[in-house]
């Protein structure tokens, strides 16, 4: 950040928010799923409690205040080290009457062992999304120790980081965006942009060196990506991509173990590599040397890791009793299921004599594992780890603590309010969350689909057009029209998933209510 707009951040990016996001990797049913397919006990967990959950780095507290609504029984504690942020983040969760969260304004490299971190009560399960790429290892280190001194024994902690080898074809484009963007006199985001248009410019020039993967080409034709969010990725003076082995160490010091990804699908190799790739990682049985083996193979640019404060292996047979006992929801229409999915290793095909069924009760509402396997003409019932695995790591189903409720007054007033804050023109795909009644999990949406649901559930008649103009007012008319019709799209797949899973209630509107 320039000297002009202050250095108390020392390096970190202060004067922009963060983008809001959900990320359902965060949400602990989710990370306790995680843990049975590694095969280590967790208990059962149930939106009235008790939990308490820690999310580091909470950025404008969005992610933390949904998984409050959704559990009125957790203990939600929320930090960052903007002001701004958490001063916004206290906002929302008063308009939303949310009374089960603290957030907390600090400085994660000296907060373990002071007055305010006893003051945090110990935590069943802790998540830090990106942070530990941000920060310098002062802040590493005492974030380490303040998860030693917070995280129960056997507790779960969630670490996202942008991943070596992966990244290191992107090396060269932060670097070049930071210091082109330094030597702009404005706010991050405009340095961001400016730097971000210079890595535009060589790459149209061919500098081969920013012609790395597929992933990274999409960002930068990307002209919609936010600034604000270029910025804290990228402008930060201590960003640093990370190998997996190093991120194990420095939280091995914790007392943590590495349970394994947070993305299910790694989970089956043969979706992953091939079978020369899997035939050299089987040589090893440390399955940290295995990680850094897989990583060799996988262009994944993100890390997402589960560790446990003290794991209890489990059998097959308890993991298979534990797993029959989650309740899964289906998050699509079944004629819009995806059969075939893309994988590192091409195409995964989903067999319909086995999931057509089992999509078809889920339609219904949710459903425990151990129901989903004794359907009728079934070809088989026995694993339990592909049927969950599978239908959650491929994003069609959430793992739910129970039945959906009709949306109570918090879950609608966090609604409300999430879509009057977040929603603009530049961020109408960005991945964000509806809050819910009963199942205890948010329900992963586009941002647009905030604006819908308010609309929905407002009593208003539903205008495509009209909530078009309201998200960009100054955009031309092919502009609105092209919204319009996403709206219209969005409403039609989005409402009956929304009442099924306690975002909408009965009353509310249906989209043909015009």
């Amino acid at each position: 950040m320039s000297a002009a707009y202050g250095n108390w951040g020392s390096g970190y990016v202060t004067d922009v928010p963060y983008v809001p996001g959900y990320y359902r990797q965060q949400s602990p049913l989710h990370l306790r799923l995680t843990c049975l397919l590694g095969g280590v006990a967790v208990p059962p967990l149930k939106p009235d409690g008790p939990l308490s959950y820690l999310e580091l780095g909470c950025g404008q507290g969005l992610g933390a205040a949904l998984l409050a609504a959704a559990n009125p029984g957790w203990r939600v504690t929320a930090i960052d080290f903007s002001p701004a942020h958490i001063a916004a983040a206290r906002e929302l969760a008063a308009e939303a009457g949310i009374g089960n969260i603290t957030y907390l304004e600090a400085d994660l490299t000296t907060l373990a062992g002071s007055p305010a971190a006893a003051a945090i009560a110990e935590v069943d399960v802790a998540s830090l999304h990106g942070l530990w790429s941000w920060v310098g290892d002062p802040v590493r280190a005492g974030t380490a120790r303040l998860l030693g001194d917070k995280v129960k024994p056997g507790g779960i902690v969630y670490v996202s980081y942008n991943a070596l080898p992966g990244w290191q074809s992107a090396l060269g484009m932060q670097r070049l965006l930071l210091e082109a963007g330094h030597r702009v006199l404005a706010p991050s985001d405009r340095q961001a942009a400016a730097g971000f248009e210079l890595v535009r410019e060589l790459t149209k020039a061919k500098a081969h060196h920013l012609l790395a993967t597929q992933e990274m080409q999409s960002m930068i034709e990307n002209r919609r990506v936010q600034a604000s969010y270029l910025a804290h990725e990228y402008m930060n003076a201590d960003w640093r991509p990370c190998f997996h082995a190093d991120v194990v160490a420095a939280l091995g010091a914790a007392k943590f173990e590495w349970v394994g990804p947070a993305h299910l699908l790694e989970y089956f190799q043969q979706l992953m590599l091939s079978e020369e790739a899997r035939a050299i990682v089987a040589r090893y049985d440390e399955p940290i040397m295995r990680e850094l083996v897989k990583d060799m193979f996988l262009s994944r640019s993100l890390r997402q890791d589960v560790f446990v404060r003290g794991a209890r292996r489990l059998g097959a047979a308890e993991r298979n009793a534990a797993l029959g006992e989650v309740m899964l929801a289906l998050l699509c229409a079944p004629e819009q299921f995806v059969w075939d999915l893309d994988v590192p290793e091409g195409r995964a095909g989903m067999a319909r004599d086995f999931y057509g069924p089992i999509v078809a009760a889920l339609q219904r509402g949710p459903q425990r594992v151990r129901d989903l396997l004794v359907l009728p003409d079934l070809p088989r019932r026995d694993n339990p780890v592909e049927l969950v695995g599978m239908l959650v790591g491929s994003g069609q189903a959430l793992p739910v603590s129970g039945p959906a409720r009709e949306p109570d007054s918090t879950v609608r007033a966090l609604n409300r309010a999430a879509a009057r804050r977040f929603v603009g023109r530049d961020n109408l795909n960005a991945a964000i969350a509806l809050a819910s009644s009963g199942t205890g999990a948010p329900v992963p949406c586009q941002g647009v689909d905030l604006a819908v649901a308010d609309r929905l559930q407002s009593g208003e008649a539903f205008d495509a057009k009209a909530i078009a103009r309201g998200l960009a007012p100054d955009a031309p008319d092919s502009e609105h029209d092209r919204v319009a019709a996403l709206i219209d799209r969005r409403a039609a797949e989005g409402a009956p998933i929304w009442r099924r899973l306690g975002v909408l209630g009965a009353a509310d509107a249906a989209p043909s209510d015009a």
